[in-house]
């Protein structure tokens, strides 16, 4: 892991073309701007671990629909 110190106006550039900027520090958060191309998905990673856990559960879901069917 990368541990890096910035100040506000500060930016990190990943990838050559994805941007991170710090835009506010206040009462112990911090505000972020994150510039990328339309390609590119951005998710927090509370919003990134639901999608996950929906689609292992929509994924344990069809297969037990198929083993009914396998069953018949």
């Amino acid at each position: 892991m990368l541990i890096l110190n910035r100040k506000i106006g500060e930016s990190i550039i990943l990838d050559d073309h994805i941007e991170i900027k710090i835009l506010e520090i206040q009462d112990g958060r911090v505000k972020i701007g994150v510039e990328a191309p339309k390609t590119v998905s951005i998710l927090r990673k509370e919003v990134y671990d639901e999608v996950i856990e929906e689609n292992r559960k929509s994924l344990e879901m069809d297969i037990d629909v198929l083993d009914l069917f396998k069953k018949r």
